[in-house]
């Protein structure tokens, strides 16, 4: 990587920027829409979470997992799913500790 001067930033932001925006569209044509409105029967979802099927009912039972019923059938949207375990996402400790430092920070500053 090479150094950028003052004078060369706009024109590197213009790259990084066409960079971006051919990524974006790379990604959009991998992605298709038809993935977005995926619908999985509770055998597909539980692959797909690698669950077992009981577990994926417990959970259901418990409401822990986005679902859908008609009649007697479970369905599964992947993107509600997809979400469902991005939120489940825990902070590392590392993570933990900056906001705390962050947060005193801010107690300090306010005294």
């Amino acid at each position: 990587m090479e150094n950028i001067t003052f004078d060369q930033l706009p024109q590197a932001m213009r790259l990084l920027h066409e960079k971006m925006d051919r990524l974006e569209l790379l990604l959009s044509e991998n992605q298709s829409p038809q993935d977005k409105d995926s619908i999985f029967n509770v055998t597909q979802a539980a692959a797909f979470l690698h669950l077992s099927v009981s577990s994926l009912y417990v959970k259901v039972c418990k409401r822990e997992v986005p679902f859908n019923k008609r009649g007697k059938r479970l369905y599964f949207y992947k993107a509600e799913l997809d979400e469902w375990v991005r939120k489940g996402r825990k902070k590392t400790l590392a993570e933990i500790q900056e906001e705390a430092g962050q947060q005193l920070l801010g107690v300090k500053r306010k005294a």
